[in-house]
Formats: C-alpha cells, sequence, structure tokens
C-alpha cells in the first residue's frame, strides 16, 4: 500500500501584500529538509473562507482527516508546516493528537474534519 500521501495548499486569495513565489519555495525546501519529498503535493486554492486571518492553507489526504489554518505567513513558517505535515503522515487517519511539534500552527487551526471512510 505504500506511505501516505498528501496534499497541502495555499491559499491564492488571502489578501495583502505577498511573494508567492517564495512562499512555495520556502515551504518546498522546509518539506524537502523533513525528508517528506515525493509524498507532500504542494498546491494552491483560490479560497477557505478564512479572510480575517490570512494566509490559510489546508491538509488533506485521501483516507485522511482534513485541515483548515489561517493566520499562516508561509515564509517564516515554513519549518512549522513541514513539521505539521510530517505529524499528519505519522498520525492515524491522519487525526493529529499531540499538535507541539506543529509549533506555532496549533495555535493556528481554524478547523479540522475526520477521514471519510466509505464502507
Amino acid at each position: 500500500m505504500g506511505e501516505p500521501r498528501m496534499r497541502l495548499l495555499i491559499c491564492t486569495s488571502c489578501s495583502g501584500s505577498r511573494d508567492r513565489a517564495a512562499e512555495r519555495q520556502a515551504v518546498a525546501e522546509a518539506v524537502a529538509r523533513a525528508g517528506l519529498q515525493g509524498r507532500v503535493e504542494l498546491a494552491e486554492h483560490a479560497c477557505f473562507s478564512a479572510c480575517a486571518q490570512p494566509v490559510a492553507l489546508g491538509l488533506q489526504g485521501p483516507g485522511l482527516a482534513s485541515y483548515v489554518f489561517e493566520g499562516i505567513d508561509p515564509v517564516t513558517d515554513a519549518a512549522d508546516i513541514a513539521a505539521t505535515c510530517k505529524a499528519y503522515l505519522e498520525s492515524p487517519s491522519g487525526w493529529i493528537e499531540d499538535a507541539r511539534p506543529c509549533g506555532r500552527l496549533r495555535l493556528c487551526l481554524r478547523s479540522r474534519m475526520p477521514a471519510y471512510h466509505s464502507t
């Protein structure tokens, strides 16, 4: 079956002056340093409805819980983003019970939903 894979989505419509290329590069480099290359697909999404606290990002994967975080700076929070991806991939069904390894992101959680498993 292999190791779980996930998608990390960064909001593209959050307000403010942003260098999206620098954001993607910082996150991609942090994910690689965490040894997660090939397991984390970095993508963009237009809106997570977290406009009051930009920048938002989401985590999702097949058979895994889904998360939305807000108030993120993808460049300065890149290491915590990668640590959260690692915790997510190492947790049963993506359900992170101990968020301390996630650093500042544990304080930025907007919502999480359990994995959907069809019967």
